[in-house]
């Protein structure tokens, strides 16, 4: 489990010619990260299967499945991506955002982008499979983020992204037209299913 609260800003290394291994620099200490151990790279929870130190910091190896690849924006990495990046939560963390379980639901696309005081406010459109899920000031996590809902209306909704977390994330790079990876609030799923049951 992760909180959406980003801890390092790392970047694509190398590509297996498969497309499957991502090399990942982070400034985390490699010999503080375990080898089977869950990292959230931009929303999705990968597992490291290497590690080791290289000239700029640390780096960690993850195997990405062909249904990753096909579910999120890692199809679209290429070396020297900007990934988001989240170690996973430890009993006695403080919970700076909220619970997120790094199983991506959907791919979301940022249709605009209004600048206000102290950040942006970005308009995200999703898939209308999701719209029972998403509320006004509740929470969603977008590329690994946890951000509150602000307005929802039809299959889109807003979120206000400010200046530090822009400037510390990737969203500092984001434009009109991107694609982002989007995870529902787990509490919202599981309230929804028992109401469906009901």
């Amino acid at each position: 489990m992760f909180t959406g609260i980003i801890t390092d800003v790392g970047s694509v290394l190398s590509i297996s010619e498969d497309n499957n291994k991502f090399k990942i620099s982070t400034l985390f200490d490699h010999s503080d990260i375990d080898i089977g151990a869950s990292i959230c790279c931009s929303g999705i929870c990968l597992t490291v299967t290497e590690k080791d130190a290289h000239e700029d910091g640390s780096y960690f190896n993850v195997d990405v499945s062909d249904e990753t690849l096909s579910r999120t924006t890692a199809k679209n990495w290429k070396n020297n991506s900007l990934i988001n990046l989240e170690r996973s939560l430890k009993f006695g963390d403080e919970m700076g955002g909220h619970l997120v379980s790094g199983h991506v639901d959907c791919l979301s696309k940022v249709i605009s982008i209004n600048k206000v005081e102290n950040g942006n406010i970005f308009t995200i459109e999703y898939p209308d499979t999701y719209k029972k899920f998403i509320a006004s000031k509740g929470s969603i996590c977008l590329d690994g983020i946890s951000l509150t809902v602000n307005d929802v209306f039809d299959n889109k909704f807003t979120v206000n992204i400010i200046s530090h977390t822009e400037n510390n994330t990737t969203w500092k790079d984001i434009k009109e037209g991107a694609n982002i990876n989007m995870e529902i609030d787990i509490f919202a799923r599981y309230i929804s299913r028992q109401i469906e049951e009901r």
